[in-house]
């Protein structure tokens, strides 16, 4: 088997869209003596490498308790089963090394949800339009 066509076989596995600052969920295979089992890890990208190539990779961080573990995962290993984002944020930096130094609190601090960010634009929006149809009201009477 030539190189290229075992890449190529890789590549086909579907991958979401994951950036740094998603909190996501990966599925992985383990094997334990003569069983299978799947072992799920969650937590904070704070890395992206290599785009979408055979060689791409994502790290993951957690907090165990008051130790924070992290776990680089190949995108197509053929023992992760599956990739779930979980929430998606709203970063500044694309590398998030500098959560390895801040608290729990500090890090939830400075990684913005996006569901946050955006539900309070709705809203004003709904505010408006419905402020700017009681004008036009007043301004036919």
């Amino acid at each position: 088997m030539n190189l290229q066509t075992f890449n190529k076989n890789l590549i086909n596995k579907p991958i979401p869209a994951i950036t740094a600052g998603d909190t996501v969920r990966v599925y992985q295979k383990i094997k334990e003596g003569d069983k299978f089992r799947t072992q799920a890890f969650e937590g904070i990208v704070i890395a992206k490498r290599h785009g979408l190539e055979v060689g791409a990779t994502i790290t993951v961080r957690k907090m165990s308790g008051d130790i924070g573990v992290e776990r680089i995962f190949p995108l197509y290993l053929p023992t992760i089963e599956k990739i779930e984002v979980l929430k998606s944020s709203k970063v500044r930096r694309a590398k998030l090394y500098y959560i390895r130094g801040k608290s729990a609190k500090a890090t939830r601090r400075k990684i913005k949800s996006q569901e946050l960010v955006q539900a309070p634009a709705k809203e004003t929006e709904k505010e408006t339009q419905s402020f700017s149809s009681e004008n036009k009201l007043v301004e036919s009477k």
